[in-house]
């Protein structure tokens, strides 16, 4: 099992859209926890507000280090007492980080626990980052205006290679960028379909040749469509 503990202004967001298909279903059987904590819930005004003004000027505004901090230190402490003395990995969602890919999503699949914070506004205090952060990730080169649908992401795709998770524990194996390459094209009923006829090679029930087949159909296909992983 995995739990999340996802830190956000935004609690709802990443609940409902993680309590659905796969994910949802590795939620009702116990295999994934999702713990989304409300920052808003530990700002020290009487307001809720956990932003200001940057130092230096600039546009928008910043989220402020304490709220975060404590809202950490909250979600660390109910982690310590469900018996987990290991360290725990702090992801902050922003473009300033690692890549995230699927050889990261197996690395993180191993935690039995992971802190994800999702930033807003211009970002949030560099302070209490270097202090509570020990991972850096990006979902991609582009600015979006959270990091909730990047934490959903992460979670995704971490959850469903956790052991019973799917249905299939095989599919997880023989997907995309699981050997560095895309997966090679696949096929279903009816066996003509628009004129287009399945391969030849997968209704042969040869296993052997079948699976040459599709080893070399993922390497034309990488070669085409992302020849940076050939690389």
């Amino acid at each position: 099992m995995i739990s999340f503990h996802i830190m956000t202004l935004f609690p709802e967001m990443v609940t409902q859209g993680l309590g659905t298909s796969i994910i949802g279903r590795g939620i009702e059987r116990g295999f994934v926890g999702i713990d989304a904590v409300n920052i808003r819930d530990y700002a020290f005004n009487k307001h809720h507000s956990v932003d200001d003004y940057t130092y230096g000027g600039g546009a928008g505004m910043l989220m402020q280090a304490e709220p975060v901090f404590e809202c950490y230190q909250a979600i660390l402490r109910e982690i310590r007492e469900n018996g987990n003395d290991s360290p725990v990995r702090c992801v902050y969602l922003t473009p300033q980080g690692r890549v995230f890919d699927q050889r990261l999503a197996y690395e993180l699949a191993k935690e039995e626990d992971l802190i994800l914070l999702c930033g807003h506004y211009e970002g949030i205090d560099e302070r209490v980052l270097e202090e509570i952060v020990t991972d850096h990730v990006s979902i991609g080169d582009y600015v979006l205006t959270g990091g909730e649908l990047a934490a959903m992401v992460v979670c995704d795709a971490v959850a469903r290679l956790v052991p019973g998770v799917l249905n299939n524990e095989a599919s997880s194996d023989m997907e995309t960028f699981k050997d560095g390459l895309l997966e090679y094209p696949q096929y279903t009923r009816p066996e003509v379909w628009h004129g287009k006829k399945v391969p030849e090679i997968l209704l042969s029930g040869h296993h052997e040749n079948v699976e040459k087949w599709r080893r070399e159909q993922s390497l034309l296909r990488t070669r085409e469509r992302r020849p940076d992983l050939l690389k």
